[in-house]
């Protein structure tokens, strides 16, 4: 599928998501190609029907832009007290809706927005869909002052952490934090990779977004647009 076909099926699965956005109501933004074209379509029923908001809070600073010039106000999570529906694009998602995120490196954002929603939607292109989470290397977000200890006990338990650099030097993410990057594929067991990682003493946060996502709404290579919910 050529580039202009991807992205006008992306167009069609992001207007069903901002189809679904009621007037009045707390709004969380993730990021990505497809959430562009979500913000753009919030942007046309803005200028349409005069679409208001009472609080947008968003997981990354070219969307929050983005909003804004839409004339959208957008505040922090911490000046809300609940989401009620967040739509956001996924790395990966498997057959029960768990998902891969962080490939923007934006995961404990993502996260902190996504559990503190109502409900979750995900837009995804066919690419993203999979049996099993597999394919993408999961990232983890680990605290500097430990890093290579992090590093080395996940070495030790088979899943070749990598770090994510930028350019020669490590990447820092927006809370000035590194991101390991597992190469695993497919993960085996996802909740008991999930739980080593939460109890891992270091790592802030990691990219299993497990049990969260209500709704994928997925752009199909036949030209179709496909609704999965949990």
């Amino acid at each position: 599928m050529d580039k202009n076909m991807q992205d006008e099926l992306k167009k069609e699965a992001a207007k069903v998501a901002a189809d679904k956005v009621q007037a009045g109501s707390v709004l969380g933004v993730g990021t990505g190609s497809t959430v562009k074209f979500f913000i753009d379509w919030l942007g046309e029923r803005k200028e349409k029907e005069g679409l208001t908001l009472k609080h947008i809070v968003t997981t990354s600073s070219r969307s929050k832009k983005q909003l804004e010039s839409y004339g959208f106000k957008v505040d922090e999570l911490a000046d809300v007290d609940e989401v009620d529906l967040t739509v956001d694009g996924a790395d990966r998602v498997d057959s029960q809706l768990n998902g891969i995120k962080g490939g923007g490196a934006a995961l404990t954002l993502e996260k902190n927005v996504a559990v503190n929603s109502k409900k979750n939607i995900w837009i995804v292109d066919e690419s993203k869909v999979v049996d099993h989470l597999s394919g993408f290397k999961l990232p983890v977000e680990v605290l500097p002052v430990s890093c290579m200890q992090v590093k080395k006990r996940l070495e030790k338990e088979g899943l070749n952490p990598e770090f994510r650099m930028d350019g020669n030097k490590k990447l820092t993410t927006h809370y000035g934090n590194y991101i390991l990057d597992l190469n695993i594929s497919p993960i085996p067991v996802p909740n008991g990779l999930a739980d080593y990682l939460d109890r891992t003493v270091g790592v802030v946060e990691h990219g299993l977004f497990l049990g969260i996502c209500d709704e994928v709404i997925v752009a199909k290579s036949n030209g179709t647009i496909q609704e999965i919910k949990r």
